[in-house]
């Protein structure tokens, strides 16, 4: 059997993790670290290499007095290998070694949805996206319209949905799965196998058959304990279970569901219509017969409107809006194209808010989440009888019909672009929406596009474009305020100084512009007054660091300890004694600051009065700088994801620093190692600006990483790193500006590491 089984394992060398380093991470299988039980055994968690890289894991370990042994084993390793989606757990490793079968997947660290069905710190938003996660996920193993078969899962409840740090839900136990036809309708398969009282589908009990609905029902029981928090069953005295689903579905098709809904003074009740239609889903997943239950991909979508209408109807100014020009807004979707579908104001309510194609398929319409209305032109439109002349592309699944088109450098021209239906006395950002044709994994590019609006005599320069959530780039090239619904610009595209031939553009937006909140230093502390968790947050070595304080600290409880340390206090690095700022968040994770003094004692040093370390570092004329460091384990949280800020401030001419900066891992063996950041946020002229008004604003996309954010200290921070928490970790990275200007003058704080 052993032969045999390394033969079959061949193919998945990839995958495979060394016994010593496995047992190395779980401390030789140390119940410390174990974090569950399943039917395989025990489940640990550590730190190993892996497939995907290196980082935390959840390690199964076969239990050889359980039921399941080698061909569980190798069904999970198969199965895992062939489906990979975002809302289902993933296998990274096995381990098949020294009598032992262990399987290693991805670590959801805040484990089941079970645990938090009654969790007071569960906002009503977050558990709609986890049942919407939960069914993405089940609805790529019904329906994957892939190459690979169908997945029955066959024990779907909440304590098979597992939850990140991001609280992102994957579905976990797939290895286990019955494989069913990819094509056929139903996949009807007769089966002695079981699942978790409560969940199992009653069909199931009369006919021994499993057919996708089963998991359906499941997951409609699912729902359920999520709109109830609690559990679909309870133990009588004598330990027997006691099913509430009847006592649901009553409750139900009473319309006295209200009276069972999860209440907490915490939490941010549900409007009625969204109470309504997510009970509605989970009673069609309940019914009695396997035909009346829905499929997945209509589950999704009814959650999908479900959990965006939540958001909408939390925001007062949205629904203001919207039930002024509610008439205007039906009598405008008769005109889309295609003919708009929907049967009740939520649903017209949602289709607005992702969307929809006037004007004969020239105009992209939709509503933000201040009920705002933006729209977007088809670059076709916009070039109007010309567009034939350039190149064309329908690969990129555009908003419309006539896809997406390339501008060469010698392709000048103007284009004519109208809106029609924005709202009056609203500041607006003018963007170009496009893509690359090559893939850009970054999520910020510099392009510097030559570009002037009709009657101006110089040109203007964008340096910016950044990927968004739908997909699609953007660069900002005006900002102007409405006074009425129609506007009408003339813009002439001198073309791209980078990447031309790589960008298919797809239209001209009018986006509403965003406020940018400055980050205050206070938001990141926990008041520990008012904490009444504090002691949990409490770090287990919170005596070890406070006794490296460059000043004396005095407490006499642990409570005081813990007050000390969300206020921050300086200590000193154990080698170069010069000052560390040491702090918690308001999540109780670690927080630290290394003094730019720490990283470049040859630079000039300033006073700073206003640093938390007394004095900053003055950067000497030269074209770059690096930032060489080791992240101390001590001072960051584990299996935490950080972000570092670069902390600084601008010289008083601060117009040579516009250009993007280019920031390289010098210990990075791939290639093209680097990405982009910029120091002062790009300017955006104004089209017709007031009285008083600047000709030109800064940028306001605060979602970007790469664009700096102004502190309330007086300093500025931008992103300039990402890692995950685990032992010391090098650090070299070089800062550069992509047009090889000079980078002197800057005053350099520190750099920040603050949990993400």
């Amino acid at each position: 059997m052993e032969a045999h089984m390394q033969k079959f394992l061949e193919k998945f060398q990839h995958l495979k993790i060394q016994l010593e380093e496995i047992t190395t991470a779980t401390n030789n299988f140390n119940d410390d670290n174990c974090i569950g039980v399943g039917g395989f055994g025990k489940v640990y968690k550590g730190e190993v290499s892996h497939s995907k890289g290196r980082g935390m894991v959840a390690i199964k370990r076969l239990d050889h007095a359980s039921r399941q042994g080698a061909p569980e084993f190798l069904k999970e390793i198969t199965m895992l290998s062939d489906y990979k989606h975002e809302n289902v757990i993933s296998l990274v490793g096995f381990c098949c070694e020294g009598g032992e079968m262990i399987l290693v997947y991805e670590l959801a660290s805040r484990g089941s949805l079970d645990r938090y069905l009654n969790s007071p710190h569960l906002t009503w938003s977050q558990r709609l996206k986890i049942c919407l996660d939960a069914a993405k996920g089940l609805r790529y193993l019904h329906d994957p319209r892939e190459t690979h078969r169908r997945l029955i899962h066959c024990d779907v409840k909440s304590g098979n949905i597992l939850l990140d740090d991001q609280w992102n839900a994957k579905v976990a136990d797939v290895g286990l799965s019955i494989i069913g036809s990819a094509n056929e309708q139903h996949s009807l398969i007769v089966t002695a196998a079981a699942g978790t009282v409560g969940y199992i589908d009653p069909v199931y009990w009369m006919t021994n058959t499993l057919t996708k609905e089963s998991d359906v029902y499941s997951f409609g029981v699912v729902l359920l304990e999520v709109l109830c928090g609690r559990l679909c069953y309870t133990l009588d005295n004598k330990g027997h279970v006691v099913k509430e689903i009847l006592t649901w579905i009553k409750s139900y098709e009473q319309n006295m569901l209200n009276d069972l809904i999860f209440e907490n003074p915490n939490i941010e009740p549900m409007h009625q219509s969204v109470i309504k239609r997510f009970s509605g889903i989970a009673y069609q997943c309940l019914k009695e017969s396997r035909e009346d239950r829905p499929e997945m991909s209509e589950i999704v979508t009814e959650l999908e409107i479900t959990h965006n209408n939540y958001e909408l109807f939390q925001n007062e100014e949205f629904i203001g809006k919207w039930n002024e020009q509610l008439h205007e807004f039906q009598q405008m979707v008769k005109t889309a194209e295609p003919p708009l579908n929907y049967k009740s104001e939520d649903e017209l309510m949602f289709l607005m808010s992702k969307g929809v194609l006037l004007n004969g398929g020239k105009t992209w319409f939709w509503l933000n989440k201040k009920g705002e209305q933006c729209e977007m032109t088809s670059i076709a439109e916009c070039l109007g009888s010309d567009a034939e002349s350039y190149l064309f592309s329908s690969k990129y699944n555009s908003r419309f019909a006539v896809g997406t088109y390339t501008l060469y450098p010698s392709d000048v021209k103007y284009t004519q672009v109208r809106s029609q239906f924005l709202s009056p006395g609203i500041t607006y950002t003018v963007n170009l929406v496009f893509k690359f044709k090559i893939r850009k994994e970054r999520r910020c590019e510099p392009i510097s596009l030559k570009y002037r609006l009709q009657g101006e005599s110089e040109s203007l320069i964008s340096y910016l474009a950044y990927e968004r959530e739908d997909g699609w780039w953007a660069c900002e090239l005006y900002q102007l305020t409405t006074d009425h619904r129609t506007v009408d610009l003339q813009i002439m595209f001198e073309g791209f100084d980078r990447y031309y031939d790589n960008i298919f553009l797809e239209g001209i937006e009018f986006q509403p512009l965003e406020n940018v909140e400055h980050i205050d230093d206070k938001q990141l502390i926990s008041d520990s007054d008012s904490d009444a968790n504090w002691e949990e947050k409490l770090p287990v070595d919170y005596e070890d660091i406070m006794k490296r304080s460059k000043n004396t600290l005095q407490w006499t409880t642990k409570e005081e300890a813990y007050s000390i340390i969300c206020k921050g206090f300086l200590i000193s690095d154990e080698e170069t004694k010069i000052g560390i700022w040491f702090s918690l968040d308001k999540n109780g994770k670690k927080c630290h600051m290394l003094s730019a003094a720490l990283i470049w004692d040859w630079e000039k040093k300033v006073l700073s009065p206003e640093s938390r370390f007394g004095e900053a570092i003055r950067w000497v004329y030269d074209r770059y700088f690096k930032i060489k460091t080791e992240v101390q384990s001590q001072l960051v949280s584990s299996e935490t994801t950080y972000a570092c800020y670069l902390v600084y401030k601008l010289p008083k001419n601060q117009s040579r620093f516009e250009a993007p900066v280019a920031v390289e891992d010098k210990l990075c063996e791939t290639r093209d190692t680097n990405w982009y950041i910029y120091l002062t946020s790009p300017q955006i002229p104004v089209i017709r600006p007031k009285t008083g008004q600047n000709t030109h604003n800064p940028l306001n996309r605060p979602k970007i990483k790469s664009l700096p954010q102004q502190r309330n200290n007086g300093w500025i921070e931008v992103q300039i790193w990402e890692l995950r928490a685990a032992t010391t970790i090098k650090m070299e990275l070089e800062l550069s500006f992509v047009d090889r200007r000079n980078i002197g003058g800057l005053i350099i704080e520190g750099i920040e590491f603050r949990p993400i």
